[in-house]
């Protein structure tokens, strides 16, 4: 999967600067612009017709909310999350009816937001993914985030999705040989990074197992076999 092209629409630069630094540090995420006000946030998504919008409400030319129509209009495909200070219930009622993903109300402490980014992560991976459309694929992916909400995660930890980690289980069906983490990532459409993650993930579980080997150069290179 491509990085997730993301616009930051933010009248206060030093929290606009904030919510970059927390968006940086998914390295599914690029942030491709930011915005300081209505008009800008438009002339923004014109220029980078990005995946993601991070949208605030009160700015100073026009509200975020108000902003809503013209980028469903023009923008049908962008997910936005909202992130706010304002608590009255039309600005949340808008939200629904334009299908914001999320609603934050500022001030937002920082696992939170990384809660709601991971799961618009993992959202968009399971759209992006060629499974088979089935009820279990439908439940997966309106209820998700509300299992993880309540707590009732499949016994995953933090940073690893079932999705993804059946992707990465996948890749080494059939297989003897040892893959790197890049070479698996590019196979499931991730970065290195992600793919580490999980190959790591699973090396703990002992379904596949790690060896360090060296090149011809004499590099050494980490490689992930499969548990036969």
């Amino acid at each position: 999967m491509d990085r997730i092209k993301t616009v930051i629409a933010e009248d206060d630069f030093r929290i606009a600067d904030m919510h970059e630094k927390f968006l940086n540090m998914f390295e599914e995420i690029e942030v491709v612009g930011k915005a300081l006000n209505g008009e800008q946030t438009l002339q923004v998504l014109e220029k980078e017709n990005p995946d993601f919008l991070l949208l605030d409400v009160y700015m100073p030319d026009m509200l975020g909310s108000d902003l809503l129509p013209a980028i469903r209009e023009k923008y049908p495909k962008v997910s936005i999350i909202m992130i706010t200070a304002a608590t009255d219930k039309e600005f949340l009622e808008k939200a629904l009816n334009y299908g914001v993903e999320n609603y934050l109300i500022k001030p937002v402490n920082k696992e939170r937001f990384d809660d709601v980014i991971q799961e618009y992560i993992k959202k968009r991976t399971l759209l992006s993914s060629t499974q088979e459309i089935n009820q279990n694929y439908v439940d997966l992916l309106f209820r998700h985030g509300k299992a993880e909400r309540e707590g009732k995660s499949p016994g995953l930890p933090k940073g690893i999705d079932e999705i993804t980690l059946g992707k990465v289980k996948a890749v080494f069906q059939a297989r003897k040989d040892g893959l790197s983490a890049e070479e698996v990532g590019k196979k499931i459409g991730a970065s290195r990074i992600t793919a580490r993650r999980y190959l790591e993930y699973l090396s703990s579980k002992q379904e596949v197992k790690a060896e360090v080997v060296y090149g011809i150069v004499g590099r050494p290179e980490r490689k992930y076999y499969p548990v036969l």
